[in-house]
């Protein structure tokens, strides 16, 4: 079982980091906020715009340890890693899989019907944990999506193309998040959904889902980076400059489990306010600094929970849950699995 290393956010935006010894270093307006042992880290995700020191980057690029730069809205930027480590004979085999359409099917598919089937999953716990006071208008939209998803899964599984399973993602896509906001039993003066937006969001919520995927999109691929994949290169989405598509495809399965149970979790519960958002001048809104301090507990928090995997039958944390279905997917590729399990959250 892999290590569970931890995962450093840094959050101020006048955030410095540097090397004292053995040690990572984070300071802001020329004070020390905190040290932490660099054998002790997986990762940096940093918020802040000052940078590293080049003898941080370079102690990181050694031990292993990615340092990922993003804006403080949760927009990636940028990433330093070191030389590149992992088979080169799986990295081979994954490019040949992506070339053929006839053995990145079965990869595809499961992906698709993983993504439904846990989109279904999150609509009925809505209904479970809030149905019994909800807006009659609101269940039967949950109700109707539910249904949707169910069989758009079980149309994903008997697909043989990779351009109709595309587009029964999109269809998931569109259903799911036409429900969306009936799962939403908090503020909803302050935190309507009215569709998906993306650069820049366009709303609270969907500021909050695009900063949660961010650290998805992290752990996803660093995970694939383990065991020695090309993150750039994806079976259900296609290879695009700067794009990683192999983290966007794990990301799939794994974002209605991780990130927007989450996000409906901090809502409802009133963690979140419309004070932990700002909304610029052009109409862009982003998490403040406590804002995203309280999500980034939440994040933590949440992979540090157990469940039981449903392929291996072994209880983990959910923030294993990405390297175990890397791990997966790397004995797929290689031939030692006949197929790949995606994950399903029961």
């Amino acid at each position: 079982m892999r290590r569970h290393l931890n995962t450093i956010y840094v959050t101020s935006e006048d955030a410095w980091l540097r090397k004292d010894g053995a040690n990572i270093v984070v300071e802001a307006d020329g004070v020390e906020k905190g040290r932490v042992p660099l054998h002790l880290i997986g990762g940096v995700v940093s918020f802040g715009r000052p940078g590293a020191s080049p003898a941080l980057m370079a102690a990181c690029a050694e031990a292993g340890i990615t340092l990922s730069f993003l804006t403080p809205n949760g927009k990636f930027l940028a990433r330093m890693e070191g030389a590149r480590t992992g088979n080169v004979l799986l990295r081979r085999a994954q490019y040949h899989i992506a070339d053929d359409s006839v053995r990145a099917v079965p990869i595809v598919r499961g992906i698709v019907a993983a993504k439904a089937a846990n989109q279904r999953t999150v609509l009925r716990r809505a209904l479970r944990d809030h149905g019994a006071r909800m807006d009659p208008a609101a269940r039967t939209t949950l109700e109707a999506a539910d249904l949707r998803l169910g069989h758009v899964a079980r149309r994903a599984t008997g697909a043989d193309d990779i351009a109709i399973l595309r587009g029964h993602e999109g269809e998931a896509a569109l259903a799911y998040f036409s429900a969306f906001d009936a799962m939403i039993q908090g503020d909803r003066a302050h935190f309507a959904f009215r569709g998906r937006s993306r650069r820049p969001p366009l709303d609270r919520v969907n500021a909050l889902m695009s900063f949660l995927y961010a650290m998805l999109g992290h752990d996803c691929r660093s995970a694939l980076e383990t065991v020695g994949f090309d993150p750039q290169v994806g079976f259900l989405h296609s290879d695009r400059p700067g794009r990683s598509s192999l983290a966007l495809d794990m990301m799939e399965e794994l974002r209605p489990v991780l990130a927007d149970r989450l996000a409906l979790t901090l809502i409802n519960r009133g963690q979140l306010n419309a004070r932990d958002f700002v909304i610029d001048e052009g109409g862009a809104v982003s998490l403040t600094d406590d804002g995203r301090k309280t999500v980034l507990v939440a994040w933590q928090d949440r992979k540090k929970r157990d469940l039981r995997h449903p392929f291996l039958g072994e209880t983990m944390p959910m923030g294993l849950v990405p390297h175990i279905q890397a791990l997966l997917l790397s004995r797929h590729v290689r031939g030692d699995l006949d197929g790949y399990p995606p994950f399903i959250w029961k």
